[in-house]
């Protein structure tokens, strides 16, 4: 075996061995790094090391005086973040639905992750036949309307973190940073973002932020559909239903409350 497929078997092991302690403490409640290594038939240090690493991010913590390990608070935070996703496809599901049937078009709910957007819901209106599902998909954040919002209300560091290489996908793809700089002001100064044929020839997408309590954009809303289907003028009838929608979201999750 090659060093570097070695290194690979390895680490997997490693993140094997990390999640079987999250679940040994899940169960005991409290454990010892003694009890942890007999329960992963480990040398006792390299439970240690483990337990240590668990214990930098915050997922396990020591009880103190008892030289045993608990589950920490970072998997509160953790599922938290989970939680918070979930509320929002929750409020936003019906408002998703309605919004299908009034457009026959495909809705769509992103939120960043990472480089990329993910999408955490999809409805598909009356008019998509066999659409894609992009459910649990990344895309391209440059390339997409649900991409261009999500990165239109950024600030400047977390822009800049995000503008690396910007691969072309159709002929319409914006691939230069300063122009896609550009788009980004046009789609704060509007309120919306359109992408046509830029990341599939013949898809089109207006895409609109969702809000939080404190105002931060968490997700985009977004509407979508063969270009043909979707010409301007009627991207102009879409947009006011679009935006309505989202709004009414922002406000379920606090936006402009109090």
């Amino acid at each position: 075996m090659s060093n570097a497929a070695t290194e690979t078997a390895n680490g997997v092991q490693s993140v094997d061995r990390a999640l079987r302690i999250l679940e040994i403490l899940a169960r005991s409640g409290e454990s010892g790094v003694t009890e942890i290594a007999a329960s992963l038939e480990v040398h006792k240090s390299t439970a240690f090391r483990l337990v240590a690493t668990l214990e930098q991010h915050g997922l396990v913590e020591q009880v103190e005086g008892r030289g045993k390990y608990r589950l920490g608070v970072g998997l509160l935070r953790l599922a938290g973040a989970t939680s918070a996703r979930l509320d929002v496809v929750q409020e936003a599901r019906p408002l998703c639905k309605q919004l299908a049937a009034a457009t026959g078009e495909t809705v769509n709910l992103a939120t960043l992750s990472g480089h990329s957007a993910l999408y955490l819901d999809q409805v598909a209106g009356p008019s998509a036949l066999q659409p894609h599902n992009w459910v649990g998909q990344h895309i391209p954040l440059h390339a997409t309307s649900n991409g261009k919002v999500l990165m239109a209300w950024l600030e400047e560091a977390e822009l800049k973190d995000l503008l690396g290489r910007l691969p072309s996908y159709t002929g319409l793809t914006i691939t230069s940073k300063a122009a896609l700089r550009k788009q980004l002001e046009v789609v704060r100064e509007q309120g919306y973002a359109v992408a046509v044929d830029e990341l599939e020839v013949g898809l089109t997408a207006i895409a609109t932020p969702v809000r939080n309590a404190h105002g931060d954009v968490i997700c985009s809303m977004s509407v979508s559909g063969p270009t043909f289907r979707l010409p301007p003028d009627r991207v102009d009838e879409v947009l006011p239903l679009l935006i309505e929608a989202a709004d009414e979201l922002s406000h379920r999750l606090g936006w402009g409350m109090r």
